[in-house]
């Protein structure tokens, strides 16, 4: 049985490259922002692949045909605050008519555990899918509050992507959240004891804004 079921890599040679990059220490922050954000493009390209689709008729230069078009309502992008917003626009490169849903929360250094201080629901939350996105999988804490938040507002389809993750967050996450799946660009070794991700790539916030 596998060990993260819930748990999707993308091993794509594109996404392997950039991500070499956004991790070596020397990388400046405009590079690191935008290799974040084309990572954040790929990624994206994995969890939209099932997106339900309906047939349109369309007029080319030449003949009429049948398209598809997305069905429903918009993706709703949800950047955990502040690392998160790093990925916005990579994904909105992607999806430009995504709506976004900012969710703010900080990891208490002493207990390692989320705190919420800002969080706007989304009008028909049940009509969307909501895409959470971060750098960084490492406890799983923020991830777990933040999809907690979402279904407690209606929210029933969810996705997460993240660059990297460790073993102890995917676990943590995957217990609390079975139905939810991951999209990482790798599952790293593990955290160290300060909870931060190794290899990791440091601390993403300070590297995406220069803190």
């Amino acid at each position: 049985m596998k060990r993260f079921p819930t748990l999707t890599i993308s091993n794509h040679p594109l996404i392997q490259h950039k991500l070499t990059y956004i991790r070596d220490k020397t990388t400046p922050k405009k590079v690191f922002k935008e290799l974040v954000d084309e990572v954040g493009t790929l990624l994206a390209y994995e969890i939209t692949k099932n997106l339900p689709v309906r047939a349109v008729q369309v007029e080319t230069p030449l003949e009429s045909t049948v398209c598809h078009v997305i069905q429903g309502k918009n993706v709703v992008l949800v950047p955990l605050l502040r690392a998160g917003l790093g990925m916005v626009d990579g994904v909105l490169n992607l999806i430009p008519n995504c709506s976004i849903c900012h969710l703010g929360l900080y990891r208490d250094h002493q207990t390692f555990e989320p705190v919420t201080y800002y969080f706007r629901p989304m009008a028909e939350p049940e009509e969307r899918m909501f895409i959470m996105v971060d750098p960084m999988l490492a406890t799983g804490g923020s991830a777990i509050a933040s999809a907690e938040l979402l279904k407690k507002n209606g929210a029933k389809n969810i996705k997460f992507m993240c660059l990297v993750a460790a073993p102890e967050g995917v676990e943590a996450f995957q217990h609390a959240h079975p139905d939810i799946e991951i999209f990482a660009a790798a599952l790293d070794n593990g955290l160290n004891d300060n909870a931060y991700i190794l290899p990791g790539l440091g601390d993403a916030g300070d590297r995406l804004f220069g803190t």
